[in-house]
């Protein structure tokens, strides 16, 4: 009997199951309060430089402004600079304050705001940005802040799979409760700068435990039939996170009290914790026999399954136990070490990539489209869910590949064609941009779903690591990428859309999986590369191995192939290295 066979005596699917996936759904709603934070909390409004000695009954205040700051290129007053001398304007006298000689003429000095920045608090009480005015040369450090966060979401997925493969799922999932609440109060109550960029670092390494573990304990418990459902659902949770967030974000408005109200929740999931079943196949795979039979008796239980004498007996739990833990571990280097496997991981690579880079690209920057920071977040939650609803029905009818590179297509072409809308016309800016958010969302739903049926089950879960956490290097570099605009203004757009669109051509080079039976080895994988016969066979039955064809003319390996068939039926051979289809003859 194996674990599966275990699962369907105890219920894979019911009210215990059910249960779990609640008390699961608190984590999962916390990653995007989390991970799409920064859109508030470091949030720059409008500032200039800080002007003291300004008359209070002055009526002009423009006039005042205009003599006091240079304008940019295109018409506005500088946020960043100040006139080192305050300039007279056309019938107008400033006293007490006046041009020194060698301004008369030619280009007025300017120097950068001596005395800090005054912000529009209208729309923020406060940010980090106006807290440690991260604003003009120091904006650099309020990106930073976010690529800080997800390298240390980067680090941290790697840690908590290892530990929570040696330690438990439950038990890592209690530590990353804890240090998330630790680090999140830490954070909000923060110095300096450099305090904030520590704390929130580990913040993401401890949010990292979350996404490596919420998922497994999960489906852990699940039968195979309904895994899928219950992803689909469970990724909606998201998307009520976004649309929490931008709730949150308008009812508080100082960031030290926003950073603690979405970490305060995970005091609730720690009680919740209680009724948090640890998983019954880690738990067989360490041996822990008695610990394993305890949360089966109770999901039996939970979901109304009769039990036999025989199905949950020490002696068959101990032989399942055997099972699992003689399953050899595998390893990052087993995606690399055969030809198929290595072009479908680096394959895979980029395409994730693209897919976070681009996607964290277009969350992160909710400026410019005309409307306030929340309605535009509300509407980049809301259109996730249709967005979810169409990937279901395209990964259905059309395929994974073509879904996958359309879905990134559609974020290229809404993040180009944006770039080419005037801003006067703001309604058609803010449907492009959400048409981008909604296409790069699809792309994120679909890349869970092929990536996971291109790899082996032997590697699935393995690659499936590997795969996010290239992609978890993009999140992390998308926030610097918006200080191109330093260079070029449309250039942060175009790096987005630009990835997006290399990743939509990779995604083409890989193989349809739709109606494809799942390769079950490595082998399996490497079999749909080489020459197929039509009847399904091994290339190896019907001709030369793969390895001697591999490197050769088209002209000798037909000649090979003709001369060992010698004897055996016609077949049709379809080479996918030298793109010939023959009939072979006897």
């Amino acid at each position: 009997m194996g674990f599966e066979e275990l699962l369907e005596e105890v219920g894979g699917f019911g009210p215990f199951q059910l249960r779990n996936v609640a008390l699961l759904a608190l984590p999962r709603m916390l990653l995007p309060l989390h991970f799409l934070l920064p859109i508030f909390l470091a949030a720059v409004p409008a500032h200039r430089c800080a002007l003291p000695g300004a008359p209070a009954n002055f009526s002009h205040q423009d006039l005042w402004l205009e003599a006091h700051l240079p304008r940019e290129p295109d018409g506005t007053l500088s946020s960043c600079l100040r006139f080192t001398h305050p300039q007279a304007l056309p019938n107008t006298t400033l006293e007490g304050e006046g041009q020194s000689p060698g301004e008369l003429e030619g280009e007025p000095s300017t120097v950068p705001c001596p005395q800090g920045w005054e912000y529009d608090r209208s729309e923020f009480s406060s940010t980090i940005a106006t807290e440690w005015d991260l604003v003009c040369e120091q904006k650099g450090l309020n990106r930073a802040a976010s690529t800080f966060f997800f390298a240390g979401v980067l680090v941290g997925a790697v840690a908590f799979g290892y530990l929570s493969d040696r330690f438990g799922r439950r038990r890592l999932l209690l530590v990353a409760y804890v240090s998330v609440l630790v680090l999140g109060l830490a954070s909000a109550a923060s110095v300096s700068y450099i305090m904030f960029a520590i704390t929130r670092t580990l913040t993401g390494v401890a949010l990292a435990g979350f996404t490596i573990i919420v998922m497994p304990l999960e489906l852990e418990w699940l039968d195979v039939r309904h895994r899928t459902v219950a992803g689909v659902l469970s990724s909606t949770f998201w998307t009520g996170g976004m649309m929490l967030l931008a709730l949150v974000g308008y009812l508080i408005r100082d960031w030290r009290w926003l950073l603690l109200a979405v970490t305060l929740p995970c005091a609730l999931g720690i009680i919740s914790l209680w009724w948090v079943p640890e998983s019954a196949r880690w738990l067989l795979t360490q041996g822990r026999v008695a610990e394993a039979h305890m949360y089966l008796v109770r999901c039996a239980r939970l979901n109304g399954r009769p039990l036999s004498e025989d199905g949950l007996s020490q002696e068959a739990l101990s032989k399942v136990a055997a099972g699992e833990r003689g399953v050899r571990r595998p390893s990052y280097l087993d995606l690399f070490r055969t030809p198929r496997l290595r072009y479908i991981s680096l394959c895979c690579m980029v395409m994730w990539f693209g897919v976070n880079f681009s996607y964290y690209g277009l969350s992160l920057d909710v400026s410019g489209l005309g409307l306030n920071v929340y309605h535009t977040q509300l509407l980049f939650g809301v259109v996730e869910l249709p967005a979810k609803l169409l990937v279901y029905v395209l990964v259905r009818h059309v395929g994974r590949r073509l879904t996958q590179a359309g879905m990134l297509l559609g974020s290229a072409l809404a993040l180009g064609l944006g770039l080419l809308v005037s801003s006067e016309v703001g309604s058609w800016g803010v449907a492009l941009a959400v048409m981008g958010k909604g296409f790069s969302e699809g792309a994120f739903t679909t890349a869970y779903l092929f990536t996971s049926e291109l790899y082996p089950t032997v590697l699935r879960q393995t690659g499936l690591g590997l795969t996010a956490l290239v992609g978890r290097l993009g999140g992390s570099l998308a926030p610097l990428a918006a200080l191109l605009d330093e260079v070029w203004l449309p250039l942060p757009k175009l790096a987005y859309g630009g990835i997006a669109l290399l990743a939509a051509c990779t995604a083409l080079l890989l193989p349809e999986t739709r109606q494809a039976q799942l390769p079950e080895t490595i082998q399996d994988v490497e079999r749909k590369s080489a020459v197929q016969p039509s009847g399904g066979r091994d290339v190896q039955e019907a001709g030369p191995g793969l390895s001697a064809l591999r490197g050769r003319p088209s002209t000798e390996v037909l000649q090979q192939g003709l001369g060992e068939q010698k004897g055996r039926p016609a077949q049709s051979w379809s080479c996918h290295q030298c793109r010939l289809s023959v009939l072979i003859q006897p």
